[in-house]
């Protein structure tokens, strides 16, 4: 059997995404992610961080059961994340050394250097080999295998769509994207590459599917930027404090956040440890310089001071960008609302959340008790200042244009949304679409 897929996880839920595609005897995982419900149910107590095991991790279902594919373990050549979001690189640091050391690691700069940066956070080392390969190379993996990066435009920079080309067909990995024209930092998706791609021939289109049930196409990112400007420069906050969170990973977003605060003429400071680790990852590749315009704390001590000197200098002076967007009750601004932290909010301050609230019960239940608390002090909350990362139906429309494949298979996403891809694959006269379930097994010919 020439082709066969696994796919892992990332299928009956939609999380801890994880695919590894078999050609002949040799295997490629693509993405290794955590599922980001569990992992913070699981960490969310946590003192002693060295239980933080792929064991314990396993229990908790916060990383991928890679027993589904024991008997291919020793046969895989490469690991390849498509982009630095936790949900597929996350559980790298943990899950890696089930695999022989002799597995590459691959994944474009920006991807590579965020799991440097999750591994010095861990205090973990993995034997294998981190290989950088920029979108628009390719990377011969053995005589069978080549691997290819194809530029996408996502919520993180760099993001790939990854290419197998191996001799019974191409296999391409579009999970998360959007087709976005006008992005705020970086260049549109190499639309030229994929369609060169669709008419050479594609065997297998493994896409995500997060947003099959929305019949519309994702709004571009230069749409959350005049979001935010008529938000943060139409209000009144005069004497007042604002503070804004985002997703940390999210540059583009950062970037247009700094520049308003600018505009604002208020001092700019970003807290928290996440808000560190990938504005510095993107700093040392040179794809932003925000460290010249912003102070950047993430030790509690010094955030800590931090605060403390701008409810003594006044809060009007500054723009508090921090870690929190989802209610987790360990981030600043849960710390902040819950006066953890000598920083008061007053009648009239202002919080902006630019950024959605993620489906899942534990961040619906933790956001609704952070702005049921910040509420009763008299704060405006402004809600969903913000533009997802994920196409929706049009946006997958035009990518099967595009790539014409043979086959599909819906990832990211429950077998419901999966079968909406199914759906819309079908009106489009693509006629082979496997909805998949995690641990399940396919085989082309």
């Amino acid at each position: 059997m020439p082709l066969e897929i696994c796919t892992i996880s990332g299928f009956t839920k939609t999380e801890g995404n994880s695919v590894a595609i078999k050609v002949d005897d040799e295997v490629v995982l693509l993405d290794m992610g955590l599922s980001m419900f569990d992992y913070v149910k699981f960490t969310e107590d946590m003192e002693d961080t060295s239980t933080k095991t792929y064991t314990a991790l396993l229990n908790a279902n916060a990383v991928p059961d890679y027993e589904h594919i024991d008997d291919w373990k020793e046969k895989v050549v490469a690991i390849i994340p498509s982009h630095g979001h936790l949900d597929h690189v996350g559980a790298i640091p943990f899950a890696a050394t089930l695999f022989p050391p002799s597995a590459k690691i691959i994944g474009t700069p920006y991807t590579i250097e965020v799991l440097k940066s999750i591994l010095r956070d861990e205090h973990l080392k993995i034997p294998h080999q981190l290989v950088v390969l920029n979108s628009g190379k390719s990377c011969k993996l053995s005589k069978k295998i080549t691997i290819e990066f194809i530029h996408i435009t996502h919520s993180i920079p760099q993001t790939a769509v990854v290419v197998i080309h191996t001799p019974y067909g191409k296999v391409v990995y579009a999970n998360d994207f959007k087709l976005d024209n006008t992005p705020v930092l970086g260049k549109k998706p190499d639309y030229a590459q994929l369609k060169k791609l669709g008419k050479a021939g594609v065997k297998l289109l493994i896409i995500n599917s997060l947003y099959a049930h929305e019949h519309k196409k994702c709004p571009s990112e230069s749409v959350a930027q005049e979001m935010l400007r008529d938000t943060m420069l139409s209000v009144s906050s005069e004497e007042k404090a604002m503070i804004v969170t985002t997703f940390s990973s999210h540059l583009a977003r950062l970037k247009s956040i700094i520049a308003l605060g600018q505009k604002l003429n208020r001092k700019i400071v970003l807290l928290g440890r996440s808000l560190d680790k990938y504005v510095m990852a993107g700093e040392r590749l040179g794809l932003i310089n925000f460290t010249n315009q912003v102070t950047l704390l993430r030790q509690r001590d010094q955030v800590e001071k931090m605060l403390q000197r701008i409810q003594k200098e006044g809060k009007e002076k500054y723009l508090i960008v921090c870690t929190g967007h989802q209610g987790e009750p360990k981030a600043i601004l849960s710390r902040i609302a819950r006066g953890d932290l000598d920083f008061k909010f007053e009648q009239g301050d202002v919080v902006i959340f630019s950024c959605q609230v993620i489906p899942v019960d534990i961040n619906i239940e933790n956001r609704d008790k952070l702005e049921r608390i910040l509420r009763s002090g008299g704060v405006r909350i402004f809600r969903d200042v913000h533009v997802s990362g994920h196409g929706a139906r049009e946006d997958h429309r035009e990518l099967l244009e595009m790539l014409r494949p043979e086959h599909i298979i819906p990832i990211h996403a429950e077998p419901a949304k999966g079968r909406m891809m199914a759906e819309l694959a079908l009106q489009m006269g693509f006629k082979n679409t496997h909805v998949m379930e995690d641990g399940k097994r396919l085989s082309l010919k």
